[in-house]
């Protein structure tokens, strides 16, 4: 069980990390400012956010869904969700903006449109 409190905050992580370095190229906002300071794109955002993570989450469903049957020799569907979602969705809402503060601290910069 312990196991899994690692491994999905730190796939979260990576995840997030590749896309604040790609918002950083597109010369985008960081993604939980933009989430309330650009109402019009926010469903865009939010879509764009979920598609990122996914893969993640659903990851994370089945993990605890395995650790479930092991342990408890049953399967709670609400208390996988919100594991999954614990674990996998925070971090990557959390990070995502420092993530683009950062990078751009240290020098990366938008990509010039070609």
């Amino acid at each position: 069980m312990s196991f899994r409190l690692i491994l999905q905050p730190s796939m979260a992580i990576f995840f997030v990390t590749r896309d604040g370095l790609k918002d950083v190229r597109a010369g985008r906002p960081a993604y939980f400012w933009a989430l309330f300071t650009e109402p019009a794109h926010r469903h865009e955002l939010l879509q764009e956010g979920w598609k990122a993570v996914g893969r993640v989450f659903i990851f994370a469903l089945l993990m605890d869904a395995i650790s479930q049957f092991i342990v408890l020799r049953w399967f709670y569907p609400e208390e996988a969700l919100i594991v999954a979602f614990i674990l996998a969705f925070l971090p990557y809402l959390a990070m995502r903006g420092p993530v683009n503060r950062i990078a751009r601290l240290w020098g990366y910069r938008a990509t010039p449109a070609s």
